[in-house]
């Protein structure tokens, strides 16, 4: 391999990822719309417009804003001059979990990290001695949230780390590669599954998220998703005449929210341990709603959940005669293990482009999802790569400049070996 330049890596990343994550991108579940909220366009229509800047002549921002830009080979690797290199994608998400705030972030960047507790907002702190990894990046740079927001990283380290590569193989035609796809999506983290990809328009072969975390983590299977809403429906009369009549579909969506399995929730499990997990509940009592999503690495486990379901449905039937309950489960991706094993050169060029920048990796169960879980299942296998992002989705968010450098380096690797 050629010797790439860390600290023209750098200088390409923080600034951009600096910018990217003071654009207001939180997604919202709800909204059957894609995307679900009009700030993902502002960053959308940014990436396209610096996409041009760098001289890529194909930039498409779709009516969903989906930006598909593609980058073409360098001489010798287009099929006119020579063997035709396969296309390979390079994929990341525009916008932001919902879980904490994600409006007016406030990125602190701290150069020759001292290694001490940092305070934030609200009474958080970055806490080294709680968390080694951050205690690692002592004399590194980091960033971090303020502590009224998320940061961001999930995901816009993964587009700067991808812009960053796309503009340092521009700038470096010395270094060889086939035709590279870069695609950036709205919408990731509902679990929409990328409803309106232009899928017909793709070339890749193959393709890779950068949507990971912390360094070396490289990733080919996740859970199987769900996700469930549920309806109660109780008899609204004045509670002063309720007796034997009040159905209180109110209490109902409580009874049924008690009947989760605690050993089973999110903060009692990891690993292959798959769980439910209660997003909301709110009602009245004529009507009631709860939505929650199941996850389970293991097909057959995650139906076991869908059927667990209509059973403590029935049970609060039985609880509250006169009162109904449906439940609704719909599916929004499948573990890509068995499709991504079906093509084993894409997770060798993956481990072999680690190996060759110095990366030590280790593969290990994605606790979630990423657009490559999807489009893997649309025949795409799609693996995904760390971005040195940690503690995503909360207010404690924080960065590794090194390990975003580092990730970097590995896509321009990765690329480079894809050359025919």
């Amino acid at each position: 391999m050629l010797p790439i330049d860390d600290a023209a890596l750098t200088a390409y990343l923080v600034p951009r990822f600096l910018n990217y994550v003071r654009i207001w991108t939180t997604s919202d579940r709800h909204p059957q719309a894609t995307p679900s909220t009009p700030g993902q366009w502002d960053l959308a229509k940014l990436l396209a417009e610096e996409l041009r800047g760098l001289g890529l002549a194909d930039v498409t921002l779709t009516d969903h804003c989906y930006v598909i830009a593609r980058l073409p080979a360098t001489p010798g690797r287009g099929g006119t001059e020579g063997p035709i290199a396969p296309t390979i994608g390079l994929l990341a998400h525009l916008d932001t979990s919902s879980d904490a705030p994600g409006k007016d972030v406030h990125p602190q960047l701290v150069k020759n990290y001292n290694g001490k507790r940092i305070e934030l907002a609200d009474g958080l702190a970055l806490d080294p001695a709680a968390e080694p990894d951050l205690a690692a990046q002592q004399g590194g740079d980091i960033i971090h949230t303020d502590g009224t927001t998320l940061l961001g990283a999930d995901d816009k380290a993964g587009i700067a780390e991808i812009m960053g590569a796309v503009e340092y193989l521009l700038a470096h035609p010395e270094i060889e590669h086939g035709p590279v796809e870069i695609i950036f999506t709205p919408d990731e983290e509902t679990g929409a599954g990328l409803p309106e990809l232009p899928l017909d328009t793709l070339k890749a072969v193959a393709c890779y998220t950068l949507d990971g975390g912390p360094m070396g983590e490289l990733e080919i299977e996740c859970f199987n998703a769900y996700g469930v809403e549920v309806q109660f429906t109780g008899k609204v009369i004045h509670p002063g005449t309720a007796r034997g009549i009040l159905v209180n579909a109110a209490l109902m969506a409580s009874s049924f929210a008690a009947m989760l399995p605690r050993p089973e929730s999110p903060e009692a499990t990891d690993g292959y341990y798959g769980y439910y997990c209660l997003m909301s509940i709110e009602g009245n009592h004529e009507t009631a709603s709860a939505e929650l999503i199941l996850r389970d690495f293991d097909h057959d486990g995650v139906l076991r959940r869908v059927a667990a379901l209509e059973r403590f449905a029935a049970a609060v039937e039985a609880q509250f005669p006169g009162g109904k309950v449906t439940v609704n489960a719909k599916r929004q991706y499948l573990n890509m293990r068995e499709k991504i094993e079906e093509r084993p050169e894409v997770l060798e060029k993956l481990k072999t482009a680690a190996a060759n920048v110095g990366v030590a990796f280790k593969l290990k169960p994605i606790r979630g999802g990423t657009d490559g879980s999807r489009l893997t299942e649309l025949g795409i296998p799609t693996p995904n790569i760390f971005t040195g992002g940690h503690n995503f989705h909360s207010r404690i968010e924080w960065l590794s400049v090194s390990e975003m450098t580092a990730a970097c380096k590995l896509v321009i690797e990765l690329v480079r070996l894809w050359r025919a």
